[in-house]
Parts: C-alpha cells; structure tokens; sequence
C-alpha cells in the first residue's frame, strides 16, 4: 500500500459479494460507532450525506495517518479527564479514615492513591 497523504483513511473491508475492497477517503469519511464502520458513500438528491455500514467482522483494517490519530487520541483524553474531574466534583471521597490514601481536600488533582476495602469471606452478595 502507498503512504496515505495527510487526512486519509484506508478501510480495507469484504463486501457483500465476499470481495476484498480497499478505499481511502478523507478521515472524516470513516467513523466506527455500534459494532459498525460506517463510510460516506455520496448524497442523496436532498443533499443529505449517506452512510454505507460494514459490520466489524467484515473489517480487515483501517489505516489512518498518525497526525490525525494523535489528534483524536488527545480528544479522547481530554474528555476522560474532564469526566474524571466531574466525577471528583460530584462525588468527593473522605479517604481520611485510617485505611490508606490519606484525606480529600477540594482542589487537590493529584493521582488518586490505592485503597483497601474490606471484604468480609463468604458475602456473595445474594442475600445469604
């Protein structure tokens, strides 16, 4: 395969008849949501994008340039910690109780240290 240029994503895929089909398109063509890739596959007469879906088990690969997966890797991660730091709004923790990980305090974005929680032996959690 060529060096994709930069933008471009290569889906190589079978399709319906069991054939092997390669396309690269622009990044923004190729999304994978719901077990599915989906790709632009042109408009209809409204102007309205359409979307062909290849089911996951029929992907081989998807290639993409690395420009652009750093691009989303960073978009994921900013919205992990953003969640995180939600998450640590909403629900603040009082680690301070002698069993490790020392107290919370408001503000603090350290790393979250380890903690052990007590289990009692044979509580399964059904009643018994």
């Amino acid at each position: 395969m060529e060096e994709l240029e930069l933008g471009k994503a290569t889906i190589v895929y079978e399709d319906q008849d069991g054939e092997i089909v390669e396309e690269t398109v622009d990044n923004e063509m190729v999304v994978y949501a719901r077990d599915h890739w989906m790709l632009k596959s042109g408009t209809d007469d409204d102007g309205n994008d359409l979307m062909s879906q290849i089911p996951r088990d029929r992907v081989v690969r998807v290639d993409r340039n690395v420009e652009k997966f750093e691009d989303q890797a960073r978009t994921v991660r900013r919205r992990v910690v953003s969640f995180a730091d939600e998450l640590r709004e909403k629900l603040p923790v009082d680690v301070g109780d002698g069993r490790g990980g020392g107290p919370h305090r408001s503000g603090d974005r350290h790393e979250p240290q380890s903690q052990t929680i007590p289990v009692e032996e044979g509580d399964e959690g059904d009643g018994r």
